[in-house]
């Protein structure tokens, strides 16, 4: 072995060091790298853990207690984000703007980035009460949640904004501001403003033009949705909206009844939803991976698969998500949320776990 002589040895550990510090380097901007694409949506496949929630509150219980509870219990836990799937309060409850500062110091006080979007109890319905208007309490809901291109929380997260098509305000055409879409650890998002009572088209004050204004953004924003989750190569989208539209016969006491192949409504009321769904049952059979949508609207916690094709074969890939809802004859019975844990990396990329919030439990108090 040849032994290194004095005048060699300081120029060639002077070599390695410079090596080193270059690998070091190389290593310290990939760091940076990888760091600020996951803070930007990047595509690390990192499991996480959200959390769902909606149409709530709707009592004065319910407000002062139930819901402290639930945020409180949700706080308590590592999610990354949380959403309201609409409804801040009873549809027969005047819409005062106490309502709306209340459901945003909710939203504000979780602990990670918190999403909205708005139900017909916030804003259609408000033409139930004399002296408003429901485009009137839409736009103050944009003014006031959708102000800026982040989600509320203490953890605010920036989010795509719809801008075109447009939908419509009490002084005409305005951006939908309300639809959002985000993309974390390959999974895609997207919030899409439909609501119960028709999706507008019924009720005290129907107003098609409305509808079909935000129709025309919801669907095309559900396309650009999966575009962007086929671009990403996304492992799973979920889609959060306020209304549950019905997807077959089976449920005329919390939904609209449909033909599950033509997506028809059957039941004589006016349908504010098939064209959706019909572009809906499209994508999610074109994108083949995992779709979950999460609605409130109909009160009553589920997850199942009720979408057909149009030869009546259940879409394997297509969940249906209805976060737990109001019941306030039961005072603060059924103020639960649900926890979803996202893994893109796992073939269904969502599963779920019910969360009964202890100090919510009514009909059977919690064990000693």
């Amino acid at each position: 072995m040849k032994l290194l002589s004095t005048a060699d040895r300081p120029r060639r550990v002077s070599q390695s060091r410079q090596w080193m510090f270059a690998a070091l380097a190389v290593a310290s901007l990939a760091a940076l790298i990888t760091t600020a694409a996951t803070a930007n949506g990047g595509d690390s496949r990192t499991p996480y853990a959200i959390g769902l929630w909606g149409d709530l509150p709707y009592s004065a219980t319910q407000a002062n207690i139930g819901v402290p509870n639930l945020i409180a219990d949700m706080n308590s836990q590592k999610l990354v984000f949380t959403a309201h799937d609409g409804d801040l309060k009873s549809g027969s409850s005047e819409c005062t703007d106490a309502v709306y500062t209340q459901g945003l110091t909710y939203l504000n006080s979780l602990n990670g980035a918190a999403i909205f979007t708005p139900g017909d109890n916030d804003w259609t319905d408000c033409d139930r009460t004399q002296g408003y208007n429901s485009l009137a309490q839409l736009d103050k809901e944009r003014a006031l949640f959708f102000s800026t291109p982040y989600s509320l929380g203490q953890k605010p997260m920036k989010q795509e904004v719809q801008q075109t098509p447009l939908c419509l305000g009490v002084k005409g055409p305005v951006p939908c501001v309300e639809n959002r879409r985000w993309t974390l650890h390959g999974v895609t998002y997207a919030t899409l403003n439909i609501q119960g009572s028709c999706n507008n088209l019924c009720d005290v004050a129907p107003d098609p033009n409305e509808y079909a204004a935000r129709n025309a953004a919801d669907i095309q924003w559900l396309k650009d949705t999966f575009a962007e989750a086929a671009a990403r190569n996304s492992a799973g989208v979920m889609l959060i909206s306020q209304a549950d539209p019905g997807f077959d016969q089976s449920d005329a006491s919390r939904a609209p009844l449909r033909d599950p192949k033509t997506l028809a409504e059957t039941d004589g009321q006016p349908d504010g939803f098939q064209e959706f769904l019909l572009a809906l049952r499209d994508q999610v059979v074109a994108f083949r991976k995992p779709v979950a949508y999460v609605h409130g609207d109909s009160h009553y916690f589920r997850i199942d698969k009720p979408f057909l094709d149009a030869s009546g074969q259940r879409l394997e890939n297509f969940t249906r998500v209805e976060t737990f809802g109001d019941h306030q004859e039961n005072g603060n019975n059924d103020v639960h949320w649900l926890k979803v844990n996202v893994d893109a990396r796992t073939r269904e990329v969502f599963s779920y776990q019910e969360q009964i919030v202890p100090g919510n439990r009514v009909a059977v108090p919690p064990p000693q």
